[in-house]
């Protein structure tokens, strides 16, 4: 089947989507470091079933970039909007990590545009440490660039240190924090108090439809954290781990995801 490109100006700004099939709508959103390019694979085997649909987020990808304050709730009412302009009454949606945080908020705030939700590895939950890493990834972002350029500098010194490592991980964070900053503003450059109210841990037990949690089983520890809080306090909500050694199921479990997602929908709808 073909693909087709779409965009659609909204309220809070242009929005790019890509579409493919018929019959029984389904929304992919995708992670806070892609864009809607990650579900191609994933739409290709399901489309001959499904009418799918991926937009990229606002400010992500091929959707326009508005100097805004961007909030979770913000990429709800965009999504919402998006709905109704395609005229979607009743849809499913796939959200992974950040795209599953704002896919749930979403299925909270506007519950009967959702027929049910699939989730991988999603977003959106407290658990232990939740703040320290928030510090610690506004500090890469906000350091200045002469400490990063000196640390390059020094790499022979570091490695005789064993610090070598730790300082890669480092310097690989925050040159994905740089190329993403609608992803990095929504996560950590937002003050804490106001990211800590969109989180979703007491809410969990209001989603009154089907959910579907997919998790990989060689992810974080902190993934599967999350993906566990999620299947926990969801009243219909069911977690399977994925048993491979990929941590990025959209792009390396493709197969795999189609078949639970056609199976979830085709059972539950």
């Amino acid at each position: 089947m073909l693909f087709r490109n779409s965009r659609r100006k909204l309220s809070q700004g242009l929005l790019f989507w890509r579409e493919v099939g018929d019959g029984i709508p389904v929304v992919f959103l995708h992670g806070a470091w892609c864009d809607s390019s990650e579900w191609v694979s994933t739409m290709e085997l399901i489309s001959p079933s499904f009418h799918c649909f991926a937009p990229d987020l606002l400010g992500f990808g091929e959707s326009e970039y508005p100097n805004i304050h961007h909030t979770i709730d913000l990429q709800v009412d965009c999504l919402f909007e998006f709905l109704q302009a395609l005229k979607l009454e009743k849809v499913y949606l796939v959200g992974h990590s950040l795209g599953g945080w704002i896919a749930t908020s979403c299925a909270l705030k506007y519950p009967e545009k959702i027929q049910g939700l699939i989730l991988l590895s999603p977003e959106g939950v407290e658990i232990e440490g939740f703040k320290k890493r928030w510090q610690k990834m506004r500090f890469l972002i906000e350091a200045s660039s002469f400490i990063f350029k000196l640390l390059q500098i020094l790499r022979p010194l570091v490695r005789m240190f064993g610090w070598e490592t730790k300082i890669e991980e480092y310097l690989h964070h925050r040159e994905i924090l740089l190329q993403n900053p609608t992803a990095t503003q929504l996560l950590y450059q937002r003050p804490f108090p106001e990211i800590e109210a969109e989180l979703l841990q007491d809410q969990l037990d209001l989603i009154q439809i089907r959910v579907l949690v997919l998790q990989g089983a060689k992810d974080t520890s902190n993934a599967l954290k999350r993906s566990n809080i999620y299947a926990r306090v969801t009243p219909q909500a069911e977690l399977k781990i994925i048993d491979s050694l990929a941590d990025n199921l959209p792009s390396k479990c493709v197969s795999i995801l189609a078949e639970e997602i056609h199976n979830f929908i085709k059972i539950h709808n």
